[in-house]
């Protein structure tokens, strides 16, 4: 399935990613699954710095929440979507909260489980 390219219309971005897919950062060796969007860059100067967004990126494009699917540590990543591209690789993503909101089906797309979590 082919996901639109990223476009902005006005001042609301359009995302070129989907909740459930897996994607690939491309400048680090890490793997995630989107489980939230932002049309905008909208965190804190202080989760800013914690989650190593880099000060240079755009403001105003999508940013994504990510499952991050790591070799020592899995975790959430706030990342933009200049600095990531689809994952073509078809292997699960290890992350423990995956499995608590989302169902993977026979063609390794991730999808809501149906039922609402705080």
């Amino acid at each position: 399935m082919a996901m639109p390219k990223s476009l902005t219309m006005g001042r609301i971005a359009v995302a070129k990613f989907a909740i459930g897919q897996v994607i690939r950062h491309r400048s680090y060796n890490i793997r995630g699954m989107v489980f939230d969007v932002d049309p905008h860059y909208t965190e804190t100067e202080f989760t800013h710095a914690m989650l190593l967004v880099d000060p240079q990126q755009r403001r105003d494009q999508p940013f994504y929440y990510l499952f991050a699917d790591h070799e020592q540590t899995p975790f959430v990543a706030y990342v933009s979507e200049q600095s990531l591209e689809p994952d073509s690789s078809n292997e699960p993503i290890q992350h423990p909260n995956v499995e608590a909101m989302f169902v993977r089906d026979d063609c390794g797309v991730y999808r809501w489980r149906g039922q609402v979590m705080n």
